[in-house]
């Protein structure tokens, strides 16, 4: 997963593990999720998260996909959306 939703204000308060735990939720949702499956991630301290990923579609030879990264962190639940398409390697890039 290159980027990823985890990043900025919406990462406040998340360590390195819990980071980690959210790209690896975001990967799993766009690789492998259908449209509107939830991949809940839980981290420590009570944090948690959960990465919903809309239909794929493509654009020009990138296969794209919307997604839903919902996180909650001392009890303050924060919402990402974004989208992300398929690199000729393989990996997820977020655009937004």
């Amino acid at each position: 997963m290159v980027g990823g939703l985890v990043t900025g204000d919406v990462a406040e308060g998340l360590g390195r593990s819990d980071i980690r735990k959210a790209l690896a939720a975001e990967y799993k949702a766009l690789e492998y999720s259908a449209s509107g499956q939830s991949v809940a991630w839980t981290g420590s301290f009570g944090r948690s998260g959960e990465v919903t990923p809309a239909q794929p579609y493509r654009v020009g030879s990138q296969d794209c996909r919307q997604y839903t990264h919902r996180l909650t962190v001392g009890g303050t639940t924060r919402t990402a959306r974004g989208t992300a398409c398929r690199n000729r390697d393989g990996s997820w890039a977020t655009l937004t």
